[in-house]
Formats: structure tokens, C-alpha cells, sequence
């Protein structure tokens, strides 16, 4: 299920989320859709819609390409069941059709959780523009654990540490945005998004006090606009 919530941050508009909800922080994904400052004639505030987990793995999971800080249970790159042999063999059946070579490994393993690594001197290709084809080939891997009867697990796919560069791209797009728009004191309205990724620049900027951002279009690929509060 989709909700959404509004608090004076995003701290206070999770823990709100949380306790109407009944569930723990760790129960629900939480995306950024608008974010405001304190002001001299404005009242700060965060507006926040939260994927449940159940809806989130069913349809949302493909564009989770977060690769959490939290520990994880690194152990034999080899699959070590029947399920993950059989989403190992899908994954590698997929790309092999498309005309390329990989093989897949484990790259770490979580409650609910599966991470794979793509290798391929394709890699290039595999990821995509902007990651495009690895988030399809992420959607395509998670539709199959669920028809393997494991709708819960969320499968992650990365390759050349795609995941993590994008990550830091994004922080930098997001602070060399700001400077622009404080700069020109205008707005700027960045590429289409993924859910992930748009939290990413909502929650980088939410400490620059002159400077707020929000969602805009439909879909799951939408755009953030960074806007100088100066700004009608």
C-alpha cells in the first residue's frame, strides 16, 4: 500500500508514518516528495509517501537500487540453494539472450534481501543510460522470485559498482544544482528519476536553508525541481 505523510522534517514525518501505521522504521521505504525550509513567512515542512513492504517488493522493487550501509552477511559468491541457482541461471539466461555474455554472483545476502553482481565485459551495455537497463533487468529478476514463491525478497543487481558511482554522481548533481539556483536565484528541474534516486537529491539539499525541492510529473520516473525560496 501508498500513503502519505507530513511532518516538520523528515525525521518527524517517518516517525508520524510510523506510529499511524503500526509498523517499525525498518517496515517501509520512504520516498521525499517535497521539502521545505523554515522561513520568515513560511513554516518548514517535509511531505513524504511511504511504500509499505508489501506493495514496495511487489512493484516497486525494481527501482531500489539503494545498496544499504547496514551489515550484511558476506559469504560464498556461489549459490547456495535451489533459489538462488535458479535466479542465477535466469539472470544470466536473459543477458545471454540479448546477445551477451555474464556470469552472476552472490554479492551479499540480508533477511529478504539478495545482492548479484553482473560480470560481463558488456558491463557498459548491461547498465545502460542512466541505468536503465540494469533497474529492467533488476524488475525482471525480482518478477521471477516472485513466481519462485519468494514475493518478499527484493533482488538487487549491480555490476562495476554502478550502484555506488550513480550514488555519488547524484550528490554531486544535487549540491552543483543548488549552487546554480542560489547563484541565478531561479530554478532548475533535473532529469526523470527513479524513486530512489529522487530521494537522493531531496534528502542531500534538505540541510541548505535557502534552497527546496520537489517532485513533479507522473509515474515512477518523475522530476525534482531544486527552487531558490526566494522564489514564487
Amino acid at each position: 500500500m501508498i500513503y502519505e505523510f507530513e511532518g516538520k522534517n523528515e525525521k518527524d514525518a517517518i516517525e508520524i508514518a510510523a506510529a499511524e501505521l503500526g509498523l517499525e522504521k525498518d517496515q517501509f521505504d520512504v520516498e521525499i516528495l517535497e521539502s521545505q525550509k523554515n522561513s520568515l513567512f513560511k513554516k518548514g515542512y517535509v511531505k513524504i509517501r511511504v511504500h509499505t513492504q508489501e506493495k514496495e517488493r511487489n512493484d516497486n522493487s525494481e527501482f531500489d537500487g539503494h545498496i544499504p550501509h547496514s551489515e550484511r552477511l558476506f559469504a560464498n559468491p556461489v549459490p547456495q540453494d535451489e533459489f538462488e541457482e535458479k535466479l542465477v541461471e535466469f539472470i544470466e539466461t536473459i543477458i545471454n539472450k540479448m546477445g551477451y555474455k555474464a556470469t552472476v554472483d552472490i554479492m551479499f545476502r540480508e533477511e529478504h534481501k539478495i545482492g548479484l553482481k553482473l560480470n560481463s565485459s558488456y558491463s557498459s551495455i548491461l547498465i545502460g543510460r542512466k541505468g536503465k537497463n540494469l533497474d529492467a533487468l533488476q524488475l525482471l529478476a525480482n518478477v521471477y522470485a516472485g513466481k519462485l514463491g519468494r514475493a518478499d525478497d527484493r533482488i538487487i543487481l549491480d555490476t562495476e559498482n554502478y550502484r555506488i558511482r550513480r550514488e555519488e554522481s547524484l550528490v554531486r548533481l544535487a549540491y552543483t544544482t543548488a549552487d546554480k539556483v542560489r547563484m541565478h536565484r531561479n530554478s532548475i528541474l533535473l532529469e526523470p528519476m527513479n524513486p530512489f534516486e529522487r530521494r537522493l537529491i531531496h534528502t542531500t539539499l534538505n540541510d541548505i536553508s535557502d534552497v527546496e525541492t520537489k517532485s513533479e510529473g507522473d509515474g515512477l520516473y518523475k522530476q525534482v525541481r531544486v527552487i531558490y525560496k526566494g522564489i514564487l
